[in-house]
């Protein structure tokens, strides 16, 4: 629960610690919450996120922020203990018997890959078509990656536009109501705030937590190939499972061979 939760917990951490800091140090609440600076960072970033890369690729903004924070944790453990399972039970019934348990797994890639072993496919072809399906995933996911890593940049950007439009209402109300002046500046230096803020605060860290899944969900893919050729091969359980988990960090290794 506490993994699922580290990225919120983080979000949470910064928020307290950038505004407390601030409120701290005698800040105004009130003072941080100007619409118009918001508005000109954030509709400025969306703005320039739909015609970089469409409103359809926009729209997905708000899922993939979903998949950033609640990402799935792939159980590698039970994935290495079924494919072992799989390949004391071919060597005792044959290839053609696991048609009937690719129930038992869960992911579809990994289910996948043995269907096409249970169909006759040659080694060179499941590789292929795994490495395809890898290429395109990895694609897929960058083209995404790359969308919160483009408005972590947009973000500042649009946080100093705010800026220079507070200092141009500033000098243009000057020798006016001094309360107006200052509320332009405080509405200029805020629009810098929220442009940092959003960018290095909610942007690039969830990019950074795509890159994250991207690579898990990569790992997971890589086991189950290496599990699918070597039951095409009909190597004895004993090797199948060193052969996966020697894919795995030192620290979770005994624990597996122990099992």
């Amino acid at each position: 629960m506490l993994k699922k939760l580290g990225g919120i917990n983080g979000l949470i951490i910064g928020i307290i610690s950038i505004f407390g800091a601030y409120l701290i140090e005698g800040g105004s609440v009130r003072a941080l919450f100007l619409i118009p600076p918001i508005v000109v960072v954030f509709g400025g970033t969306f703005a320039s996120t739909i015609i970089g890369f469409g409103f359809e690729k926009f729209c997905k903004i708000f899922t993939l922020m979903k998949i950033a924070y609640f990402k799935e944790n792939y159980d590698i453990t039970t994935l290495i203990n079924t494919i072992i399972e799989f390949s004391i039970i071919s060597r005792k019934e044959g290839l053609l018997s696991l048609e009937k348990q690719l129930d038992k797994l869960v992911y579809a890639f990994p289910k996948k890959m043995i269907r096409l072993v249970v169909d006759g496919t040659n080694e060179e072809s499941i590789q292929n078509i795994a490495n395809t399906e890898m290429k395109a995933m990895q694609e897929r996911h960058f083209s995404y990656i790359f969308i919160f890593s483009k408005m972590g940049g947009y973000a500042p950007t649009m946080g100093i536009l705010g800026t220079v439009m507070g200092l141009v209402m500033t000098l243009a109300n000057a020798g006016g109501d001094p309360n107006n002046l200052i509320h332009s500046i405080a509405s200029a230096f805020i629009a810098t705030l929220w442009g940092v803020l959003s960018a290095n605060l909610i942007w690039l860290p969830i990019g950074d937590k795509l890159k994250l899944c991207h690579l898990e969900e990569k790992h997971m893919m890589e086991i189950a190939l290496e599990g699918v050729l070597a039951l095409q091969s009909g190597e004895i359980p004993s090797v199948v499972k060193a052969r996966l988990v020697s894919m795995l960090p030192q620290s979770q290794q005994e624990s597996i061979m122990d099992s």
